[in-house]
């Protein structure tokens, strides 16, 4: 069915326009395409290209959404196919391919409150300390050989969590940092985030003093040769050990040992650093318009997710402290 919907010409302007006129990333991109994919599967299940767009109407909209309510897919999910449908189809009366949305007023499932998960401070310092600790004991049984990629895998991630936590960025927005990126002398980093939309994040001291540990061995073990130029400014901060871009998912995988090391849950991903990054701010009083920008939120209500684990964090305090609870 990829290669079909690849022939629709409707469905390939779309994916088209994602790419260029929304700057929508990759991984987006390929979201809506399987979403539209998925949908031309239970409708049009031998049908072939061009598909008829304008005879999609509400039944099939409704069928469409009884059929993911079927296989049992999380709110969210179901949510998220659904907005692509509608996103879709608001793509094709733009540019009158069709006169109605079948998809508009269609709603999913109730979504579940779940309240995001996040580190207490001292937790948080707990993690922040972990990949340094690893290493230092790791160099102790490794062979002489092989004790400078440990070394340099501390340093790096310690970094790394380090640039996590004190900007509250995404993994991917903080493993996509190059050299250009970062104001050493204002202690800020921009990074390009959702939609490739660019915000400024702020590093505090020990990030800073982190970052620059990290890049100064990256720059020993991985000189670049000749002249600075452009090259130099486009330079991945954090590199593996072959000396080419880390990816978002070693962070990941290395991540499951901090925990450990730090006797938290390893089932965390890093987006719990954003998690607590947004929380800790709104407990010392930040103000929720400051921490929606510090984040890259587009809209407050996101944001405002992390009132309700401050509140729930205040709630479990007063009850463990009052004598009247």
């Amino acid at each position: 069915m990829k290669s079909r919907l690849a022939q629709d010409a409707l469905a390939g302007a779309f994916r088209r326009y994602l790419r260029s006129e929304m700057n929508a990333s990759p991984h987006t991109v390929a979201a809506y395409w399987g979403d539209l994919e998925q949908f031309v599967q239970m409708v049009w299940e031998q049908g072939r290209p061009p598909y008829p767009w304008a005879e999609v109407d509400r039944a099939m909209a409704r069928a469409f959404l009884a059929h993911l309510m079927q296989q049992g897919l999380s709110s969210p999910s179901i949510h998220r196919k659904i907005s692509s449908l509608r996103r879709f189809f608001r793509y094709l009366i733009r540019r009158s391919r069709v006169e109605k949305n079948p998809f508009a007023g269609i709603s999913g499932p109730a979504r579940a409150c779940r309240l995001p998960k996040v580190l207490s401070v001292g937790e948080v310092e707990r993690l922040l300390r972990a990949p340094l600790e690893v290493a230092e004991r790791e160099a102790k049984r490794c062979s002489e050989r092989r004790r400078w990629e440990v070394e340099y895998g501390g340093v790096r991630d310690a970094a790394i969590l380090e640039v996590l936590y004190s900007t509250g960025g995404r993994i991917r927005e903080i493993t996509g940092l190059t050299d250009g990126a970062v104001d050493w002398l204002g202690g800020v980093v921009r990074v390009r985030g959702k939609g490739r939309k660019e915000r400024l994040c702020l590093l505090g001291r020990p990030a800073l003093a982190a970052l620059r540990r990290a890049v100064e061995e990256r720059d020993r073990l991985f000189p670049l040769r000749g002249r600075p130029s452009k090259r130099a400014v486009e330079r991945p901060l954090f590199l593996n050990v072959r000396g080419g871009a880390l990816s978002a998912r070693s962070v990941e995988r290395q991540m499951k040992r901090y925990l450990e090391a730090a006797e938290l849950n390893p089932q965390l991903s890093p987006h719990v650093l954003r998690h607590s990054f947004a929380t800790h701010l709104l407990d010392a009083g930040a103000d929720m318009r400051s921490v929606q920008e510090l984040l890259g939120h587009a809209s407050l209500s996101t944001t405002q997710i992390y009132t309700h684990v401050t509140a729930e964090r205040l709630r479990k305090t007063y009850d463990e402290a009052h004598p009247r609870a």
